[in-house]
């Protein structure tokens, strides 16, 4: 498979480039801001890491992106997305379903409930090319036995006429994976796109995905909880929480030196293998805020033992803490150096 997308009109340097967006939702009880002011790049054939806690707003993002807030109660209510130098909020409907499944193609988290129960797995694939490829009949056919096949479904020709219910989960999201990469797009989205499956089958389409994008030369978003996904797959981090990337750099320099201390909570509640037999894991205390009331300063300051009075009343920004990393946080020195400290002692 070759692509012939087009980057004419592409100024920006960046595949994606998406500037302070801002998306809510109307509830009996107020407006949530789910996502709040968010900026981040991908360039092509990299891999980004959106990473934070279920109800942190990554998931809101990626649906932003693509245009698929459902509206009401959601509202896309500022900021730009850049692809390929086009503002995807301003293009039109039409405009934008070519954009999807042809440009980006998106994964989403459950199979079962993102495909149609009574159409083939085939005709699912088929129609996506018809609409972007202009293939018709037995080339549609051809074409999408050819991506089954390359997505790893056992007997393919057999699969095409299969149902959703009639596959297994890892199969099921194999032909998701078809069908979200059949038009060769540049930019491909997995939303916590292995969460339901088996530790062995999120392992092996997790090495799909890496090898897909490595043959296409497709951008990847990762938008997972799981930081050991993104420790093995992505080039750089976002950290969100709160609807806010709290920080954002390369994946090495945020596991070796964390500077929010969100950061450093997601990593020490996860299992180390070069941790000794009596390490323990330390989760993070308390619970995300309500959305709906958040607090005057940062939102992070009623979980963090590094808050001070600045944090209690002054929202921190996201501001360079070394070359290719950001953190919000106004105590980012005090926690890296506090951080590097405590593991020379373990």
């Amino acid at each position: 498979m070759t692509s012939d997308h087009s980057t004419a009109g592409h100024t920006s340097g960046h595949l994606l480039e998406v500037r302070d967006l801002a998306t809510r939702f109307a509830t009996a009880e107020g407006y949530v801001q789910a996502v709040d002011g968010v900026s981040f790049h991908i360039d092509e054939g990299e891999t980004l890491g959106l990473v934070g806690e279920s109800g942190c707003g990554k998931s809101v993002t990626s649906l932003s992106v693509m245009r698929l807030v459902p509206s009401p109660p959601g509202e896309i209510t500022g900021g730009e997305v850049l692809f390929e130098g086009r503002d995807l909020l301003t293009i039109s409907d039409r405009q934008m379903r070519l954009v999807r499944g042809g440009s980006i193609g998106m994964i989403f988290q459950e199979p079962m409930t993102s495909l149609n129960p009574v159409l083939t797995i085939g005709r699912q694939i088929t129609e996506a090319l018809e609409i972007h490829l202009d293939l018709k009949g037995a080339g549609a056919r051809g074409r999408a036995v050819e991506i089954l096949h390359r997505v790893g479904l056992p007997d393919p020709g057999q699969r095409f006429d299969d149902y959703p219910h009639q596959l297994s989960g890892g199969q099921r999201q194999r032909a998701m994976i078809a069908m979200a990469i059949s038009c060769n797009p540049r930019l491909l989205i997995a939303d916590e796109a292995t969460t339901a499956l088996d530790v062995t089958i999120q392992a092996q389409i997790l090495e799909l995905l890496e090898s897909l994008c490595d043959e296409f030369r497709m951008a990847l978003l990762i938008v997972t909880h799981n930081l050991g996904v993104v420790a093995r797959y992505a080039q750089r981090v976002a950290v969100m929480y709160a609807g806010k990337i709290v920080e954002l750099g390369t994946a090495d320099e945020i596991y070796a030196s964390p500077s929010h201390p969100y950061t450093v909570g997601l990593l020490g509640s996860v299992p180390r293998l070069d941790a000794g037999v009596d390490a323990r894991l330390t989760p993070i205390e308390g619970e995300i805020p309500d959305l709906t009331n958040l607090p005057p300063g940062c939102a992070f300051e009623p979980r963090c033992r590094w808050a001070v009075e600045r944090c209690r009343v002054e929202p921190p920004v996201l501001t360079s803490v070394r070359p290719g990393q950001s953190a919000a946080c106004w105590e980012h020195e005090t926690v890296t150096a506090d951080v590097a400290a405590e593991r020379q002692r373990s």
